[in-house]
């Protein structure tokens, strides 16, 4: 997402808008799966060396879009629905708008666990709400030996109103794992992953409005910047996290059924 490919910025207008254009175009994408109000479509060939983009859509019935906004902000509630995460935190504020933030997840063994740091991004547009992130590097929140640190190239969603007290939401992702995954396998595995994923975002939606009821219900930094109490980050200390910068870690000689992506953030 980076312009460029060196400066770290905070998306502004166009980038929300082209965003949105990807979700909601079909020009270019591959339908993969559609299934019991799911559909994931791909971008690029499976085979690639590179790492496609995914996109996936799923009708949440009874769930309206502020709620879902709410679960995808609410990093306190993300432990209750989001069983690969090790640890997610916010490491810093930019803008009312736009913060840095740390997220690991689990790995199937052999497999070495993953972490992103993320410069993420979010807007409101009516009904319609967006939070999008990609990868920067943060002097403080070096690479870790017992991780291996992804990189998120750009991901995503998009979460449109649909009627009364309903929504449908779209991830869109491109993250490099990093090791030595081949590059088709995290493809082929991406597309079985997502269903699973947002059907487990679209159950935290159904049970939020009560967890939240008894876990301070007014606190939503998110939606009330008074309430952030982050420490500011400026731009200046960030920088763009390039996949071919960091270590290739030896993942080899792993059999296909044990490999796996998380159903992670954004």
């Amino acid at each position: 997402m980076s312009r460029g490919g060196e400066m770290v910025y905070i998306p502004d207008d166009s980038d929300f808008s082209s965003f949105r254009d990807q979700c909601e175009s079909l020009e270019g994408w591959h339908c993969r799966y559609n299934k019991a109000g799911v559909t994931v479509w791909s971008q690029g060939q499976e085979e690639s060396c590179t790492v496609q983009k995914i996109k996936t859509r799923i009708s949440c019935k009874d769930v309206p879009a502020e709620t879902l906004y709410d679960v995808l902000h609410d990093t306190r509630y993300r432990s209750k629905w989001d069983s690969n995460m090790i640890e997610t935190y916010d490491i810093g504020r930019l803008t009312v708008n736009a913060d840095v933030g740390y997220y690991s997840w689990k790995c199937p063994s052999p497999l070495k666990n993953r972490d992103f740091v993320t410069l993420r991004s979010w807007l409101p547009l009516g009904n319609d709400y967006m939070i999008i992130n990609y990868s920067v590097k943060h002097p403080k929140y070096p690479p870790r030996k017992d991780f291996v640190r992804a990189v998120s190239l750009q991901t995503g969603y998009l979460i449109k109103a649909n009627g009364d007290g309903a929504c449908i939401l779209y991830y869109l992702t491109q993250v490099d794992p990093r090791g030595s995954l081949p590059k088709w396998v995290v493809n082929r595995v991406s597309q079985f992953v997502a269903p699973k994923a947002m059907k487990k975002i679209y159950k935290a939606g159904l049970k939020y409005p009560e967890w939240k009821r008894r876990h301070d219900p007014g606190y939503k930094p998110w939606v009330y910047p008074e309430q952030n109490t982050l420490p500011s980050v400026s731009l200046a200390e960030l920088s763009v996290q390039h996949a071919e910068s960091l270590e290739n870690i030896d993942e080899t000689g792993l059999p296909e059924e044990h490999l796996s992506t998380s159903d992670h953030e954004a």
